[in-house]
């Protein structure tokens, strides 16, 4: 975590995300997920970079069992895409971030 994302829990996700003004990009993960940690920078950067434009969530499905299954997360990482309170987009697995910004910067414009 880190101070461009946000922490977001099973009763927090409903205020954080689902009524957030702009897009939020949700990022569930866990501590034990080597290709988490391996994404996590590269979403931290996108979120110092969309700052204003995008909020960048992270959800750990360890901590927080009830949102991931209300999404039917199977596989982590998962990123979705979030706006005006509905999943629009996602994306299962690490990936790099230039793929990351793309998908991020094409789905927000």
């Amino acid at each position: 975590m880190s101070e461009n994302t946000v922490a977001v829990t099973d009763e927090s996700f409903k205020q954080d995300v689902l009524e957030a003004a702009g897009p939020v990009l949700v990022d569930f993960w866990a501590e034990w997920c080597g290709p988490c940690r391996a994404v996590g920078p590269a979403l931290d950067e996108i979120a110092k970079e969309f700052a204003g434009k995008l909020i960048v969530a992270k959800v750990n499905i360890d901590d927080n069992p009830i949102t991931p299954n209300d999404f039917a997360v199977r596989g982590i990482p998962t990123m979705i895409l979030f706006k005006d309170g509905k999943a629009v987009e996602t994306k299962v697995g690490a990936m790099p971030k230039s793929q990351l910004r793309d998908w991020v910067a094409g789905a927000i414009a």
